[in-house]
């Protein structure tokens, strides 16, 4: 059966990969013939199983948009969870008992009921009295079974998480920073009760049951393990948990605290519940408190240390956070000597000054926070330009909080996006350049126009020894950045990031001028206004751009650092395609990706088309004899299907 469910899991990934990448990048890791086999395959696991997540290819949930959640609620009161920091008071409440040890995690609680097998209602916690009805949403959480084997009414409660990579990144693509979110508890709680789930299907929530409330007609041995054991016979993932009494407590604590940091989820600590359900159900509760369940909250661990300086680092909106800097700690097995201070309101609060004595934790465990300053100097001064640009800094107040804001808007810091667009797949095509590298290097002061990106050997050393890289990272970056150099004008034009010049006008302008850099620099609006698909706006943007001295240089610069292909020799080779039409499919071995072909069969008067037609000439497709939907269109129409080697063939 473990291996089954395992199986099943790994072709619900895969599958949405394949799926993923097709839809949104256009690129086929599979063939349709190999998509469909696996297709069946999970299909036939999910039947055996009687099991199918709410991620599954196989089934189609609609998304749908309330004007609100409906509240209902609970059949019995969620009481809150009584708690202790001290080890010796969880001994005292096991005394003789053995209890289930499992992670106290940080997300939003949820009850789902099942009946005939089918999820049919799920409701938040709430304020314990009643919730909220989010099922819609419950339906796209990635890992929820949608069905499972066991036919009676079952009733249970977990929890709604949503781990730091997937927070990191979703917080990284909202601009606004009173927008972002403070943590993945905060951004699980809104994505949970959404008013449209498909929103909800884009956050990645995950559930991990942690209690079965009632499971109509079995019999557990009263044993809590056993319950969790049934629950993951079911197809959920539960919290993980171990058996404990009141010897083994301690160490199963210690193990749990040194497992923390290697999650991917929020824990503000751990949960006892007795493994005897008669017994525990036997002690009642108390006005606030369940009798047979005790949450251990993990007792912060406070190092003093000597604060070095305050950093200031902007980010792309603007705004100037201050980042403390102090002597090296051991902090939860790690050595810390940096930690956020958030904005002007708290550093101020804290009266923080260049050689306080602080005293700094890691909240829940994974991220260095000041608890408190024992000798509050408070002589922090507040910089009157910015780090990145010199540009002038000001405070504001905003929700009553007092930050530090960038006034340049051609603050390098605000540039992300436009460095991100340089370096993206249709223009200079440079892998390993995601946004947060991109902000790191400029932050660093490794970057501050396109040109730098192409001698970042100059900081290579520095660049090594960054989180997140390493030898091989930057060696891998170095020969993307290398074989950036060789690309087209039209890629080049693109990447600049003029207004309302996308990739296909950036073509069209070039072929228009030969591919001829000076003749494009100096076009005149007029001149422009004369290419077909090029209208007076697109002109004026485009003559607007290189009017500016700056964008002129920079743009030499450039030429300077790419090779450009020359030209061919005479128009009748240059124009090879012209009045042929393409349509590419499947992956790629002699070029980099289906773009390259396309930009390429473009460049010699051909067309390229995303389905087959009457009006297909040819079909490109290196898995010449696949039985995929265009393979098939492409015979019935008697359109010749040929290879990368029979295509290159025809260049000559």
């Amino acid at each position: 059966m473990d291996e089954k469910k395992r199986r099943m899991l790994e072709l619900v990934e895969l599958l949405n990969h394949a799926r993923r990448v097709y839809e949104q990048e256009d690129t086929e890791i599979m063939s349709n013939f190999e998509y469909d086999k696996l297709y069946d395959e999970l299909l036939a696991l999910e039947q055996e199983l009687g099991t199918t997540l709410a991620s599954s290819p196989t089934v189609n949930v609609g998304y749908e948009v309330l004007s609100e959640l409906p509240k209902e609620r609970h059949g019995r009161p969620m009481l809150s969870l009584d708690k202790t920091k001290e080890v010796g008071r969880l001994k005292e409440f096991l005394g003789g008992q053995k209890a289930v040890i499992s992670w106290k995690m940080d997300g939003l609680t949820i009850v789902l009921t099942y009946q005939g097998g089918t999820l049919v209602k799920a409701v938040t916690r709430g304020n314990g009295e009643v919730g909220e009805v989010i099922t819609n949403n419950a339906k796209v959480f990635q890992n929820l079974p949608l069905h499972i084997p066991y036919q009676g009414e079952l009733v249970l409660r977990g929890e709604a998480v949503i781990g730091y990579r997937d927070f990191e990144k979703i917080n990284a693509q909202i601009e606004d920073v009173d927008a972002k979110y403070k943590n993945p508890r905060n951004l699980c709680s809104g994505s949970v009760r959404q008013l449209s789930n498909e929103v909800t299907a884009k956050r990645n929530v995950h559930f991990y049951a942690f209690t079965l409330v009632w499971a109509e007609g079995l019999d557990f041995e009263n044993s809590r393990a056993r319950q969790m054991e049934w629950l993951r016979g079911q197809g959920f993932d539960v919290v993980e948990y171990h058996v404990v009494t009141a010897d083994t407590v301690e160490e199963e604590v210690a193990w749990f605290s040194a497992k923390i940091s290697e999650n991917d989820f929020p824990s503000d600590g751990l949960v006892l519940v007795y493994d005897d359900i008669a017994y525990g159900q036997s002690l009642g509760t108390t006005a606030k408190f369940p009798r047979d369940s005790f949450a251990f909250k993990w007792a912060d661990e406070v190092r003093e240390t000597k604060l070095l300086e305050i950093e200031w680092s902007p980010s792309r909106t603007g705004l100037i956070n201050p980042v403390a800097i102090f002597e090296p700690v051991e902090l939860e097995g790690t050595t810390v000597s940096r930690a956020s201070v958030h904005n002007l309101s708290i550093m101020e609060d804290l009266q923080l000054g260049i050689g306080d004595i602080v005293q700094v934790y890691k909240a829940n465990m994974i991220i260095p926070q000041i608890a408190g300053n024992l000798t509050r100097g408070g002589n922090v001064e507040i910089p009157q330009t910015c780090p990145v640009c010199g540009g002038k800094t000001r405070v504001s107040m905003e929700n009553e909080t007092k930050t530090l804001y960038c006034t340049n808007p051609r603050c390098q810091a605000k540039q992300v996006k436009a460095f991100a667009l340089f370096v993206s797949r249709d223009a200079l095509n440079i892998e390993g350049m995601s946004e947060a590298t991109l902000e790191k290097f400029i932050l660093s002061g490794f970057i501050k126009d396109f040109v730098d990106i192409f001698h970042l050997e100059r900081y290579g050393e520095e660049i090594k020894n960054m989180e997140g890289f390493g030898e091989k990272s930057y060696v891998n970056l170095q020969t993307s950045i290398g074989r950036a150099r060789e690309t087209t004008l039209p890629r080049l034009v693109y990447g600049l990031g003029i207004p309302n010049i996308g990739l296909a006008n950036a073509k069209m302008i070039c072929k228009a001028f030969d591919n001829d850099p000076q003749r494009i620099v100096n076009a005149t609006r007029e001149e422009l206004g004369e290419i077909p698909g090029v209208g007076d706006v697109i002109a004026g943007t485009f003559v607007e751009y290189f009017a500016e001295k700056g964008h002129k240089e920079l743009f030499y610069r450039l030429l300077e650092e790419v090779r450009l292909p020359e030209k061919a020799g005479g128009e009748a080779a240059a124009q090879a395609f012209s009045g042929k039409n393409f349509v590419i499919t499947g992956s790629m071995t002699h070029f980099s990706n289906r773009g390259e072909v396309k930009e390429l069969i473009e460049a010699k008067g051909g067309k390229v088309t995303g389905s087959v037609t009457s009006k297909t000439d040819y079909l490109i497709n290196n898995d010449v004899q696949s039985t995929s939907s265009k393979n098939k269109k492409a015979r019935e129409l008697g359109i010749p299907i040929i290879s990368e080697e029979e295509f290159l063939g025809m260049l000559g």
